[in-house]
């Protein structure tokens, strides 16, 4: 009787070590699968946003560049004492690595003010910044000055239209040959295109779809291709004779 008592004393006192390491290495266990998949679920959450966040980018620069290439133009407008000149415009389009770039002027400048005494013509530049904050990182750089001069190239202000990009390649459409050209110089009469443009631009915008790191890209590229139309495709000589 005594014994019996004995055994049931120690099934009724509880659990005993080994029971309790083992329901602990379960919990834990448990824990774990439990915070995997929450980690997983905001890896992944991170990933579609930063995806989402580079596409609306590479739209958006890409629909800039359509809208201020249809608006391109050069003028034939000169002074009838040359030596005064004090504005020139130009269409240039030279090879990069790994982006090209383009000089041109266009009718697509948009008073955000008010009184500011500017016109809708700018001089407009598309080409690749190397990033001074992480290495071989290059961004899409845009350049923009509403004071026309004597160097289409130069001056005004650059701000960056797209991040860490692995390709800006730009073809032209010569409309006399039916071509596609790498390059266009509309300054230049020995490259055949003084005073003209293009019929189309193709444009490729390649950007890095992840964190670059030094073994390269961590994810996929995101490909952005359009085909501008440009419409004034002569020199503007009205007003002159």
């Amino acid at each position: 009787m005594t014994e019996l008592l004995r055994r049931s004393r120690r099934r009724n006192s509880g659990f005993t070590m080994v029971e309790l390491i083992i329901a602990i290495a379960v919990l834990s266990l448990v824990s774990l699968i439990i915070f995997g998949a929450f980690s997983g679920m905001k890896t992944t959450k991170e990933g579609l946003q930063r995806v989402n966040d580079r596409y609306r980018e590479g739209r958006l620069a890409m629909a800039r560049i359509s809208r201020e290439l249809q608006s391109a133009y050069v003028s034939m407008h000169l002074p009838i004492d040359q030596s005064i000149q004090v504005e020139q415009t130009a269409f240039l389009g030279t090879r990069g690595s790994p982006a090209d770039r383009l000089d041109f002027n266009s009718f697509s400048n948009r008073r955000l003010d008010r009184d500011s005494h500017v016109s809708d013509q700018a001089e407009i530049s598309y080409f690749g910044s190397r990033d001074p904050e992480r290495s071989g990182v290059v961004d899409l750089a845009r350049r923009v000055s509403t004071r026309l001069d004597m160097e289409p190239d130069r001056g005004g202000k650059v701000e960056v239209m797209a991040t860490d990009i692995d390709l800006f390649d730009l073809e032209y459409l010569d409309p006399m040959t039916g071509m596609w050209v790498e390059e266009w110089d509309t300054l230049e009469a020995a490259t055949g295109q003084p005073g003209r443009l293009p019929a189309q631009v193709r444009v490729l915008l390649v950007l890095n779809g992840g964190e670059r790191s030094s073994a390269g890209s961590a994810r996929e590229t995101i490909r952005f291709v359009s085909k501008v139309p440009i419409h004034i495709l002569r020199p503007l000589t009205f007003a002159t004779q």
